[in-house]
């Protein structure tokens, strides 16, 4: 099997666009602020990030979380919730066109989410609560399990064996790099070619595998400067999309800033991407 070689998975689509994960051309991307800080930031982050995209000819989906349900610390901000989260991504998807992510924490979510939502994500921590990933694939969306950081590449098969099982096949699986001792990750590239057998695209996290979970005691640090270094292992090995934290003032983000990427360093960085996904080819 070649890693790099789309024919190796299904085409999934996103319904009501012209955005597919799986045809290798170039890649997805997923982008946008680890958490809804507000409106006004959404939108304006969402239309400079499509932008780019449009500019680049690289297929895009906003993500942003309306609650983030598992911060290391009760005092950390959280997001404005999925009711009032969920109109703001329903502007964002509306004004630019765009479809959007967020992610899921349970059950009681799903059908407020699922009215808006293009794809519905699975955060890592939850990819093997087995009653919110088939709840998840009975809405008929696009659902996007994130490999936990305590699982093998191998194990993901039972999570895509329960969407299956729910009557979906518009699985995406997304790497986000595995626990290495305390407050650390590192990546297996290995992961993604080992998932992509299983016949789903697989999309890379390149911002949350630079993460040093709880390594700032009160929340997560992180290191931004091996965003590039990652996401290019992730083209090389094969990856169907790539996925960013983005944000304007990282070192003032309300969620994730020590890996997230520079807005303004985006389009640069985007632009290495693609040229080397097309040296592959």
């Amino acid at each position: 099997m070649k890693i790099n070689d789309p024919s190796c998975v299904k085409e999934v689509r996103i319904s009501g666009t012209k955005v597919s994960f799986g045809k290798g051309a170039p890649f997805v991307l997923i982008a946008g602020p680890c958490v809804i800080e507000s409106e006004t930031s959404s939108l304006r982050h969402a239309e400079r990030i499509s932008k780019i995209a449009r500019d680049l000819k690289i297929p895009y989906v906003f993500k942003s979380s309306y609650d983030k349900a598992n911060r290391s610390s009760h005092e950390s901000f959280r997001g404005l919730g999925v009711r009032k989260g969920i109109k703001i991504l329903q502007k964002v998807k509306e004004r630019f066109g765009i479809p959007v992510l967020s992610d899921v924490h349970c059950r009681e979510e799903i059908d407020i989410a699922a009215d808006v939502l293009d794809i519905i994500q699975i955060p890592a921590f939850l990819c093997r609560q087995t009653d919110l990933i088939i709840a998840a694939a009975k809405t008929g969306k696009v659902v996007n399990v994130k490999k936990g950081q305590f699982m093998a590449p191998w194990d993901m098969k039972n999570a895509i064996k329960k969407i299956e099982g729910a009557g979906n096949q518009k699985i995406v699986l997304t790497e986000r790099g595995a626990s290495f001792g305390y407050n650390n990750l590192v990546s297996d590239f290995r992961a993604i070619p080992i998932m992509r057998q299983f016949g789903y695209p697989v999309v890379f996290d390149s911002t949350h595998s630079v993460q040093l979970p709880g390594g700032l005691g009160h929340a997560s640090g992180g290191q931004r400067e091996f965003i590039p270094t990652l996401a290019k292992c992730a083209v090389v090995s094969g990856a169907d999309g790539l996925f960013f934290e983005v944000h304007e003032n990282p070192d003032k983000a309300l969620s994730d800033g020590p890996n997230a990427v520079p807005l303004k360093n985006l389009k640069d960085l985007l632009k290495i991407l693609k040229d080397l996904k097309k040296a592959l080819a």
